[in-house]
This record gives C-alpha cells, structure tokens and sequence, in this order.
C-alpha cells in the first residue's frame, strides 16, 4: 500500500494540465501542485522533519493545505491537522502531545500559532499568500516521495469523548486510501467529476471524502475556504459543482437562502450528508429545490471516517445511516459487549479496514475503545431494521455537535472550573434552528461570589476556539446530583430565556 501522496503524483503525471484545485478566481494544475508539495517537503526536511515526525497543519479550505498536506506526506512525515479557530493554550497542547517537529498555520491566526509553537518549543512557519510561495521557491522540489508502509501512521486526527484531554486518533496510510476507495465508489467520482470543498480538511469527512477522494481521481475541486450559503450557491453555478459534501446545517442554510429559487444547479448529480442527523423535511424540500439526490453516511475520526452509507444503486431510507462499506462490520451491543436483538437499540460498534491503529501513545484509552476481537466501540447508540440499516439514537458520549463542529463538554467545563468564582459547571448542548445545537452552560458559583453569567462566558470565550464557547450560561444554586454525588445533566433544564442577556 503506497504513501498516500503518491496519488497526487500519479494524477500530476498523468492529466498535469487538469484543474486540480480552483480558489475563487485561482486555478492550480495537479502538476503545479505536485511541485508545490514536493517543494513543501524539501522545506521541512531543512527544517529537520525526518521521515515518522510529525507536522502540525493549521489552515482553511485553500489551495495551500492541499500543498502542505501532500509535502508534508511527501516527507514521510504524519500530518497533525488543526483548526484555524484554536488559541495558544490548545494549539499548545495538541503540538506538545503529538511531538510535532514543525507547524504551518495561516498568516490571519499568526498570534495563536506562534504562541502556541512557542509554549511547544518547536518553529511555526507562516502559509501568507505570495510570500509562502516566494519562500518554496527557494527550496528545490523533493524528487522522491518517502515509502511508507501500510500501517504506519499518516494522519492524527484530536478528538475526545467525556473523559478529559482530547485524544490524537492514529490513521494509517491503508486506513485513509482504502477509505478514499469506497468514497470514490460511493461518489460514483471520475476525473469528470466537480466536488464542492466546503467540509473543513482540518476534520476527517473533508480530508477524506473531499480532498483525497477528488485527488485520487484526478477530479476538480473547488474550495470555500469559509462556508457562507449565498457563496455556496454562487459555485454551485459558476462551476457546474457534479458533487457537494456537507452537514445538515450547510444544506438547511443553501435550502433557506433568498437565491435558492434562482440557482442554476442542473450539474448536481450527488449529495452527501453526515457529520449529523439530517432533519427528513430538510432533505425533502432540498431535493425537490435543486433536483438531486442526498445520500446519509455516517463515521468518526476513528474509523476514517466513513462506516456507513446509505447507497446510490439501493433502496433509500430516510433518517437511517445506511448500511455498513464494504469490508466493515457493524453492529449493536450491550453494556456486556453483547449483540442486542434486532430492533432493540445498541451501542454501534464497528470492525474493518477504517479502524484507527489507535489513540496517540494512549494504549488505556486504546484498549477501552478496541476490545481484543477488533471491535471500536463508538459510543453512539442506534437500532437497526429488518434489512440491517441503522438508524441513530442517540449518542452515548455527551459531545455537542455545533454547526458540524464537535463541542466535547468536558474541555470546555475544564476552562469553566478556571475561573475562580466557579463552583459547580455542566455544560450540554441545546437545540438550535440552525447549528442543530448550541454549547449551554449551567453554573453555581462559589459562596459571596459576585460574577455573572456573561462574566463567566466571556472567560471561556478568551480561552477556546469562537466556536466553542457556551452562547448560552445560567447561574443556579446548586447542580442537580444523583446519590453519589454525580452530577446529573440529564436533569439539567435551560431557563425559558437561556442567558438572556448575556449569549
């Protein structure tokens, strides 16, 4: 199984005029970007990247973390990919846990990156348009691409469920390419084939299902580096979009847009949603607007990530996730690990090709996801029908899914237990019309404590990424608890006007 750059290189070798990637008005060759990551790969390795380091990642959808992306692979290095939205404190963490050598971040986050990078003690190098270039420029293209093997590790993807520190899942090289495989069959994508980039890389739907997959084909990709639905629209048209990859809120804001009526999109073929439950009535009336097809899958960082997908040549269930990919087994367990009976609801666990080699030196964390048979257990509770499609429950972990973004409650209650009038803090997700949820924190403050609730918002908002702070915080007296002393959040209600005043 080869190092995943190399399917760059066989597409720049073989269509080397095709429009690999199109970023507003700029469009870059596959052979343009295959120079750009072989000399992205010689920069590191001057930087002293050796072959199994790892290299922090920390940009938009834009032409330059494709470059990035394929360089640093290139170099025999694993990728560390970060969202652009995170401050020092855990731009800090995520470099010192994975032993990054070196971290790229885009020039607008240069503060948080460089302080980040400094508290880590290794050098970040800033991706500025025209000066990034002028910097590769000096540095002659890698000719080769390092070997790797099938299970070494290509990619480590934070992510975290209740249990404190985010937790760097390991994806191999055979894990993402044999990924990007069912993806390019589920996709039905060819070299003809116009993806629309909305999906952050920085997460495993965009990274695989977009960036990879149209890469692996030599297909056209065209970026959003900022997802806003009236642009959206606008690229639909402008560049006859065959493929769009998105969650549920990017399809309900497209749908609810003023120019939805007048969108030309006779060139969408394919659809494809996860990353959340999508609304049946979202996906009804969005079909019947543009005139395609929606396809629900499901997955997670661990399993590369898709599992599930509902499929293009089979009967189509609303609000299920399908059927396992080929290669995956799927199936519902108790609290004993043992299968539930059909129709009763479960724990989704998942064995295959796409499971994660594991979590990043957390051989505890590894063997309570992984039991000894294979078998990930996800945390997601589902049913399944008489014809084996699942359908999702619920989630067993109390992760808030926020317009697409993962919210784990357990980070954010760790900032909130910083902040010296807090005694008590919960915090849960709400719903929301159009994020699907909204972060909500409730509080007890410390005896005498005269905070409010928008101080202690505005705390955590100086200290985790925009979209993670609680919109929503409300002071009680005291938590609700259950015998032992555990808080209950279950039994945690928002007020009839969450944080009025203060969200």
């Amino acid at each position: 199984m080869p190092n995943i750059a190399e399917r760059l290189n066989e597409n720049a070798a073989a269509r080397p005029n095709h429009v690999a990637i199109k970023v507003h008005d700029t469009e870059l060759s596959y052979a343009v970007l295959e120079e750009a990551a072989a000399r992205v790969a010689s920069l590191l390795r001057a930087k002293g990247v050796e072959p199994g380091d790892r290299v922090g990642i920390m940009l938009p959808n834009v032409a330059q973390f494709a470059a990035c992306y394929y360089g640093a692979l290139r170099a025999g290095a694993a990728v560390v990919p970060m969202n652009p939205l995170l401050k020092d404190r855990e731009i800090a963490f995520y470099l010192r846990d994975s032993e990054a050598q070196a971290l790229l971040a885009w020039h607008q986050c240069a503060d948080a990156a460089h302080a980040g990078a400094e508290q880590a003690g290794i050098e970040c190098v800033l991706v500025e348009p025209g000066q990034f270039e002028t910097l590769l420029e000096r540095c002659q293209p890698a000719p080769e691409i390092v070997a790797r093997r099938a299970d070494d590790t290509a990619v480590i993807l934070y992510t975290s469920g209740t249990t404190g520190k985010p937790k760097g899942a390991e994806l191999t090289h055979h894990n993402i390419l044999r990924n990007v495989e069912i993806t390019v069959g589920l996709f039905r994508l060819d070299e003809r084939a116009v993806m629309l980039g909305a999906l952050p890389f920085f997460h495993a739907f965009g990274q695989t299902c977009a960036l990879n997959a149209s890469v692996s084909v030599g297909a056209r990709l065209t970026l959003i580096p900022r997802f806003e639905a009236g642009n959206a629209l606008e690229i639909l048209e402008r560049d006859r979009v065959t493929v769009f990859a998105g969650v549920p809120t990017m399809y309900a804001a497209m749908l609810h847009h003023p120019n939805a009526g007048r969108t030309d999109t006779a060139s969408l073929e394919i659809c494809v949603s996860g990353g959340a439950a999508m609304p049946a009535e979202v996906m009804r009336a969005f079909e019947e607007r543009f005139g395609c097809q929606i396809l629900e899958g499901y997955g997670l960082s661990e399993t590369s990530p898709v599992a599930s997908f509902n499929r293009p040549d089979r009967p189509r269930k609303p609000g299920s996730i399908g059927l396992p990919v080929d290669g995956v087994e799927m199936r519902l367990i108790d609290d004993r690990g043992d299968a539930v009976p059909q129709g009763e609801v479960g724990e989704i666990a998942i064995r295959g090709h796409n499971v994660m080699k594991g979590y990043w030196r957390r051989p505890d964390a590894t063997a309570e996801a992984i039991d000894r048979a294979g078998w990930f257990k996800t945390g997601d509770l589902a049913r399944a029908d008489e014809d084996g499609y699942f359908f999702i429950v619920d989630r067993k972990k109390e992760m808030v899914i926020r317009g697409g973004f993962n919210v784990y409650p357990r980070e954010i209650e760790e900032v909130l237990y910083e902040h010296p009038d807090v005694r008590e803090a919960a915090v849960i997700g709400i719903p929301h019309p159009e994020l699907g949820e909204e972060v909500a924190a409730a509080i007890a403050l410390k005896a005498g404590a005269r905070s409010t609730a928008a101080d202690v918002r505005d705390f955590v908002k100086q200290r985790v990424a925009a979209y993670k702070y609680p919109r929503h915080v409300w002071l009680m007296d005291e938590l609700p608890k259950g015998p032992t002393g555990k808080l209950l959040k279950r039994e945690i209600k928002p007020p009839d006007e969450p944080a009025k005043g203060c969200g």
